[in-house]
């Protein structure tokens, strides 16, 4: 089994195994004195692994308990927020009590959120079922919703106690959800990796996957470690996400996925630093290439108008500004301060 430990407050491993879903009681087991266990999934992931997650739970000596919401984004809000404090409060929950994520980005950030509020925070176990999730949002201990004036507007900072990873569970994931996970593989590869970016375009990513997810959650633990609450070198794992988010607000988190957006994103982002001459010339034709070979858009049709404006409400922006994340080269990155008068003129 591969183990990545991070050293935030609580500390927690993140298990990287094959077949690891079915012993899920018994590694919650040992890192729990707990006597309920409340599941949140989807229908999508609930329909494949609900049962064995229940199964392995109660094997183990947890009264276990399940909510399934509609899978997709446009869950990710507040609404179903509350019926999950409901079901939690039904079950008679307590503070010692844990929550369970069984699911992708967004049932760890909603099933977090929640967690991270009901009786001002319990604790919580990541079990990602796709492979954004898994290389990405499930280790790091941001949780939030989407409210109408942008995504992830309402949130916080709460440490999951474990991550179990289970590769076995992308054998049932479409191929379009594999490529939008490999949207946020290519990021760790421009900010922080350059040998990992070479291995994308060398190789294809799928037949080296443990490899990819354990190299992409050590970054981030590195990361996380130096910067838990993202006051400087952790809004680097942010590049592509601003004017990624503001396309998918503009498509109202329909019809446009989160790794579609975050691709858009570091090309639009790149195109733009490298025409100012602030990323090494070269930087975009690689990035467009790995886009294009894990089927990734690497262009939208969107107003650069719109896409300025909702830069404004994104939590990267700050004061009359907005925090970019642009590239010296491929591997290296940096943060640079855009006045939001002069955004709309740079990303054109």
């Amino acid at each position: 089994m591969r183990t990545v430990k991070v050293s935030t407050i609580p500390s927690y491993e993140i298990l990287i195994e094959r077949g690891l879903i079915k012993n899920a009681g018994a590694l919650i087991k040992n890192v729990t004195n707990a006597a309920k266990v409340f599941v949140i999934t989807d229908t999508n992931v609930g329909k494949l692994y609900a049962d064995t997650i229940i199964s392995s739970l109660k094997e183990n000596g947890f009264d276990a308990d399940l909510i399934v919401y509609e899978a997709g984004e446009k869950s990710k809000n507040l609404n179903t927020i509350s019926q999950m404090y409901s079901r939690m409060a039904d079950f008679n929950m307590s503070r010692k009590d844990i929550v369970v994520a069984l699911g992708g980005g967004v049932c760890g950030d909603m099933a977090g959120f929640a967690a991270s509020t009901y009786m001002r925070g319990i604790y919580f176990v990541q079990i990602p079922t796709s492979l954004l999730a898994q290389v990405d949002s499930s280790v790091g201990g941001k949780t939030g919703v989407d409210i109408t004036q942008g995504k992830n507007l309402v949130g916080a900072f709460h440490q999951p106690i474990l991550v179990i990873i289970d590769p076995d569970t992308l054998k049932t994931l479409p191929e379009y959800y594999i490529n939008d996970g490999i949207a946020e593989v290519i990021k760790y590869g421009c900010i922080k990796d350059s040998g990992l970016f070479k291995t994308l375009e060398d190789e294809n990513a799928l037949d080296i996957i443990d490899d990819v997810i354990e190299r992409c959650v050590s970054i981030k633990r590195d990361v996380v470690n130096r910067d838990e609450k993202e006051a400087g070198e952790r809004m680097l794992l942010n590049f592509g996400h601003t004017l990624g988010h503001s396309l998918e607000k503009i498509y109202n988190f329909d019809g446009l996925s989160h790794g579609q957006a975050v691709a858009i994103g570091m090309v639009m982002i790149t195109r733009a630093s490298e025409k100012a001459g602030l990323t090494e010339k070269g930087s975009l034709e690689r990035i467009v290439y790995l886009c294009k070979k894990y089927n990734l858009p690497v262009s939208d049709t969107a107003d650069i108008k719109e896409i300025a404006k909702y830069c404004a409400s994104d939590k990267k922006a700050s004061g009359a500004g907005v925090n970019l994340v642009l590239l010296k080269k491929i591997g290296e990155s940096f943060i640079r301060k855009t006045p939001l008068g002069e955004l709309e003129d740079f990303i054109r």
